[in-house]
């Protein structure tokens, strides 16, 4: 299907919206569990949950919050683990998300990623997936003050991309995500495809529009026309 928008660039989370990088998390969680003493864990509890970041998994894992004076040293030892597993990565890219990235720059649109992830492995990640070149704007916690919710982070993207907020959107998996869109003023989708918690209903966060199948973007995009 051929891309026919007006929509000015198109912004993406990274985990559980653009890259299905749960199969990386499993692993290094697993690994750690294990060398622990502790049972492994089912694969789907454990990507319901990557999206909320490694500390969480910690917490998933081994029971415990971040008041606990073993979560820092597991924490560590967790993102190590996470790092050897992604320079060999087991993630990629959800279906039809690779067609829609052509169809963006044949379109001579801009797209971009604005993540939670830390730079060193958004950065080792996307080099493994071919995808760190194409990308013209990468904006990760280490570049802002504040994190997503607050929408610092699109405000970066859109001044590099030199794009208006109402003619943008930005889709991800999580409330965050569409929060940090609707303080931004940009049109959230929300990726309901993505990692959600067991009882989260996208239908109740504040999403302008609702992505349940990463084949459907252009479709949705395409619905987006806006006049001059």
């Amino acid at each position: 299907m051929n891309l026919d928008t007006s929509i000015e660039c198109v912004l993406f989370d990274l985990d559980g919206t653009l890259v299905d990088t749960a199969p990386d998390f499993v692993l290094a969680l697993n690994l750690l569990l294990v060398q622990h003493g502790k049972q492994a864990l089912d694969p789907q509890v454990i990507s319901r949950t990557v999206s909320d970041g490694a500390k969480a998994l910690v917490s998933l894992g081994f029971g415990i919050d971040e008041k606990t004076e073993e979560f820092g040293p597991l924490h560590s030892e967790l993102l190590a683990l996470y790092l050897e597993q992604i320079e060999t990565t087991r993630s990629a890219l959800y279906p039809g998300m690779e067609s829609l990235l052509d169809s963006l720059e044949q379109a001579g649109i801009p797209w971009g990623i604005v993540t939670n992830k830390p730079r060193l492995y958004a950065t080792t990640l996307l080099s493994r997936l071919s995808l760190l070149s194409r990308c013209p704007v990468l904006v990760c916690p280490d570049d802002v003050e504040e994190k997503k919710p607050h929408p610092e982070s699109l405000f970066l993207a859109l001044s590099t991309l030199q794009c208006k907020a109402e003619r943008c959107v930005y889709i991800g998996d999580h409330i965050r995500d569409m929060q940090a869109a609707k303080n931004a003023d940009l049109i959230a989708i929300a990726a309901s495809y993505g990692y959600l918690a067991d009882g989260v209903d996208p239908a109740e966060w504040p999403a302008d529009f609702i992505l349940s199948q990463p084949e459907q973007s252009i479709a949705l995009l395409n619905l987006l026309k806006f006049r001059q």
